[in-house]
């Protein structure tokens, strides 16, 4: 795909709740996605595993979406994760992205049965066909159970017209020239796991799906920035000296780790909603060392 609609550094928003009601607060949520949009991120893309997506009730779905997009106010694209385990509420929700003026939606194909290819392209087609936004196939197998080859991930991009993008998550980089191979470039892939995010852009990723820049947002950009600048050190030594902290938040799982984060950077975002515990004590010293140690690293201080 020539011109994607999404380049670069997408991040993640967590969702916020009240410690008190553990209602959603939607006050700090325009908050921290305005702190997205400002510190650089080239595109926002809620509700999804770390928004706590799963967690939310359909009217809380709506309220996050409809803030989202509001606090974005059109200055990045956004893509909206619509994911769910039926077709019907899936499409219900892809609509409601399109009303709020999303630029484009993902699908993380969630099954409790394991479903057959044929029930697979009929749940993908009808989302996809419940609007004209262009659609990003989510492919996570360690989180949704379905592993998407290259092969039928561009099988069904020949199916679905408007089915344009791939995020894959996999973590195995071989899969992005795979998808760029087979679908003769037609389709745009972007990295979702963080630790290959260096290898993923170097494989022709469009861009890299990201919760780090809640906490980190230089350090995302300028390893960005420096593999578009063909400056192949520093963008080795970006990824070597951040990995530890991408690695962390990926290990001790992104709702707590990054709402973790946030409290110790001062920006408090509730707790995870049940059954997700907040993140250990002992775990939260290390993730301060993390923050505090690439918080002061002199390579920011070399950032062009």
């Amino acid at each position: 795909m020539s011109n994607p609609p999404l380049k670069g550094i997408i991040a993640y928003p967590v969702t916020p709740f009240a410690a008190d009601t553990g209602e959603i607060d939607l006050g700090t949520l325009r908050g921290l996605t305005d702190d997205l949009v400002k510190a650089g991120s080239h595109g926002v893309a809620p509700l999804g595993s770390t928004g706590e997506s799963a967690y939310l009730t359909e009217a809380e779905w709506d309220a996050v979406c409809e803030t989202t997009l509001q606090a974005v106010a059109g200055r990045v694209p956004t893509l909206v994760g619509v994911a769910h385990w039926s077709t019907e509420i899936t499409v219900r929700r892809a609509r409601m992205a399109a009303r709020n003026g999303a630029t484009a939606i993902m699908m993380l194909p969630l099954a409790y049965w394991k479903l057959t290819p044929a029930e697979l392209e009929r749940h993908f087609a009808a989302v996809a066909a419940a609007t004209d936004l262009p659609m990003m196939l989510y492919n996570n197998p360690k989180t949704s159970g379905v592993d998407l080859s290259p092969q039928t991930i561009v099988t069904l991009s020949r199916k679905i017209p408007n089915l344009t993008m791939v995020k894959e998550s996999s973590g195995e980089v071989w899969r992005f020239g795979s998808i760029l191979d087979l679908s003769g470039g037609e389709l745009s892939v972007y990295n979702g796991s963080n630790p290959v995010a260096l290898e993923a852009l170097r494989s022709g990723a469009a861009g890299w799906c990201t919760a780090a820049p809640c906490l980190l947002p230089r350090w995302c950009l300028e390893l960005y920035a420096a593999v578009q600048r063909g400056e192949h050190q520093r963008a080795d030594d970006l990824l070597a000296a951040q990995l530890p902290f991408l690695q962390f938040i990926v290990a001790q799982g992104l709702p707590r780790a990054i709402k973790a984060g946030l409290e110790l950077q001062g920006r408090y975002a509730g707790p995870p909603r049940p059954p997700l515990l907040p993140l250990p004590a002992e775990e939260k010293e290390r993730l301060r060392e993390l923050l505090t140690l690439l918080g002061s690293h002199p390579l920011l201080d070399r950032a062009h």
